[in-house]
C-alpha cells in the first residue's frame, strides 16, 4: 500500500464511521499531505517503516520553519498519531508516534467584549438591502452562542420560532435544540419578512443567504462581522468565535450555571467550559482592584 492510499483509507474511515465534518476532514488532510511529503523526501515508501525518531523530525521541521505554534504541533502530533493507531489496528502496524510527548500548550483565555460593545456592534450594521440579513445573523451568533459553520448551515427547518428554539448540528454531526433570545427571534422574523423573499431567487433551505440566492458562506459572514465591528469602532479585534465567548462569558457573569453553559455551547466536556470561569474571576479581581479602597 502506498503512503496516499493509506491515508484515504484513514480519512474515509474518519468520514464513514466517525462522521467528521468536513472542515475537519480538510484539516486531517492537510496535515496528513504535508506528513507525506516529508517521509518521501525520507525515502520512505510504507508507513511501516517509520521509526518515532522519523516523526519527531517532522515536527522539529515544521516548528523551525514557522508553520506551527504549540498548539498546531500538538494538533498534528494528534492527527499523525490517529493514523498510526488505525494502521495498528487495520494492520499490525507499530505506533511510532505514540510515546512522542504533546507539546504543552500555555492557556489562552477566551477574549471576550463586553455587553456595551456588543450593543454598539449590533447597532452599527452596514444600511441597505442586505441589513436585515446582516443583523439577524450577529443577534443569533450572539443570541445562542453558535459557532460560525453551525449558523451558515441552519436551515429553515432547523427554527422553532413559536417555541423560542433552534436546533444546531455541532461538530461530529452533535446536535442539541437550545433556545433563542427574543432580539435574536425579532431580527430572524424581520430577514424572514422582508430580507429573504428578496434574496431567494431559487429553491433552497438555507436560512442565511448571499446576494446570489445561495447559501452564506463562512468567509462572508465574516465579513458581515468585520465590517459591523470596523463600523463601530471597536479596537479589538473581533471574530465570530469573539461573540461565542462574550455569549458564555456574559451567561456566568450573571449567574447562569455552568453545566448550562456547557450545553448550550456544545461543549463534550465541562473541562472545556470552565475556562471561561477563568475569565469571570479576573473580572471580579479588576472590579475588586478597581472599587475597593484598601485593595492596594
Amino acid at each position: 500500500m502506498t503512503l496516499g492510499s493509506d491515508i484515504g483509507q484513514y480519512l474515509d474511515h474518519l468520514a464513514i464511521e466517525r462522521g467528521l465534518a468536513s472542515n475537519t476532514l480538510a484539516a486531517y488532510r492537510r496535515d496528513l499531505g504535508k506528513y507525506a511529503q516529508y517521509l518521501e523526501s525520507r525515502n520512505v515508501s510504507e508507513f511501516a517503516e517509520v521509526e518515532p525518531g522519523i516523526v519527531a523530525d517532522f515536527l522539529a521541521q515544521l516548528r523551525n520553519q514557522g508553520e506551527l505554534s504549540a498548539s498546531s504541533s500538538a494538533r498534528v502530533l494528534v492527527t499523525v498519531r490517529g493514523l498510526h493507531r488505525f494502521l495498528t489496528r487495520e494492520r499490525g502496524v507499530l505506533n511510532p508516534a505514540k510515546e512522542i510527548p504533546v507539546p504543552r500548550i500555555g492557556m489562552r483565555l477566551p477574549k471576550a467584549i463586553s455587553a456595551s460593545d456588543i450593543e454598539r456592534l449590533l447597532g452599527n450594521i452596514a444600511p441597505g438591502e442586505l441589513a436585515s440579513r446582516d443583523l439577524a445573523l450577529l443577534e443569533f451568533l450572539y443570541g445562542v452562542g453558535a459557532r460560525i459553520s453551525e449558523a451558515v448551515d441552519l436551515n429553515l427547518g432547523d427554527l422553532d420560532l413559536p417555541s423560542q428554539l433552534v436546533r444546531l448540528r455541532g461538530k461530529g454531526g452533535k446536535e442539541r435544540i437550545i433556545p433563542i433570545g427574543s432580539h435574536a427571534i425579532d431580527s430572524i422574523n424581520a430577514y424572514l419578512v422582508r430580507g429573504r423573499p428578496a434574496l431567494a431567487t431559487k429553491p433552497t433551505s438555507a436560512l442565511f443567504l448571499n446576494s446570489r440566492g445561495g447559501r452564506l458562506s463562512r468567509q462572508s459572514a465574516w465579513a458581515i462581522l468585520k465590517a459591523a465591528a470596523a463600523r463601530a469602532g471597536l479596537a479589538q479585534e473581533i471574530t465570530p468565535h469573539t461573540l461565542r465567548h462574550s455569549f458564555a462569558t456574559h451567561l456566568l457573569e450573571n449567574g447562569a450555571d455552568i453545566r448550562v453553559v456547557q450545553e448550550l455551547l456544545g461543549h463534550s466536556s465541562i473541562a472545556t467550559t470552565q475556562i471561561y470561569t477563568l475569565v469571570t474571576v479576573e473580572r471580579l479581581r479588576e472590579v475588586y482592584a478597581t472599587a475597593h479602597p484598601r485593595a492596594r
